[in-house]
């Protein structure tokens, strides 16, 4: 499993010697037991131990499925109420944590075959869908649906040539799009069209004061305004201004 996802494997003795991620899930598989078994205080310690030795801090009471992989791992957090499903795989200085004081459900549940980048953060009890893929430096705070690529702060989905992304299913992770950069060019588009807008109306004559002007003006003007409607209208600029995220 780790030689098909870290390239830089190289052996067994490697990998059970040198790899903190699965130094961390030995120590996690301890503690969980400890933790169901009713005996806390040494599940924590194990855990704290772990985090000691490992950089990595997984609370005993999460859930995490089979096939799950930690490359690198220094500075991951992994709350007590967060859900892993199966063939997940998280990069270092990952945070699935809370928002809240409250007891209960408080930690994101991840699904299948999600890849999550280096330092991003996955935050409160949201869900993220089977098959998706959270950008590095992602901060994301709404659910994700199933096979989904998310970037940004806060974290937003998107996607290339109308398709989706899988940047770390194969993709280098810098063809990730900017939503920032993305809304700014949307900004430029829309200042260019106005600047046009203002030269053709100053070359456009007056309409006449009949009843009946001319319909090639006419044609003209509405073409102007539809023009002006669907550059006001960009999602992307919208979402943006409305930070709304996901």
């Amino acid at each position: 499993m780790i030689f098909d996802r870290d390239p830089a494997a190289r052996s067994v003795i490697e990998i059970l010697c040198c790899y903190p991620g699965m130094h961390a899930l030995w120590f996690y598989r301890i503690s969980h037991s400890l933790w169901l078994a009713e005996f806390c205080f040494l599940a924590r310690l194990t855990s704290h131990l772990a985090r000691f030795f490992t950089g990595i801090e997984i609370h005993p009471g999460a859930q995490i499925g089979k096939r799950f992989f930690i490359d690198h791992g220094m500075g991951v957090v992994i709350g007590e109420t967060a859900e892993i499903g199966n063939d997940v795989t998280i990069y270092h200085g990952v945070t699935l944590g809370g928002t809240t004081w409250q007891k209960g459900k408080r930690h994101p549940t991840i699904g299948n075959n999600v890849v999550i980048g280096a330092r991003a953060s996955v935050l409160g009890a949201i869900m993220v869908g089977n098959d998706s893929t959270i950008g590095s430096g992602s901060v994301v705070v709404k659910d994700v649906p199933p096979n989904s690529t998310v970037v940004g702060v806060p974290g937003r989905i998107v996607f290339k040539d109308g398709k989706r992304i899988d940047s770390l299913h194969g993709v280098d992770a810098s063809q990730l799009p900017d939503p920032v950069a993305q809304a700014i060019k949307c900004i430029l588009e829309r200042v260019h069209e106005l600047e046009r807008d203002y030269q053709s109306h100053k070359k456009l004559e007056p309409l006449p004061t009949g009843n009946n002007p001319p319909q090639e003006d006419i044609e003209r003007r509405q073409e102007r305004l539809k023009r002006i409607e669907e550059h006001h209208n960009c999602p992307v600029l919208q979402q943006f201004i409305d930070g709304d995220g996901i």
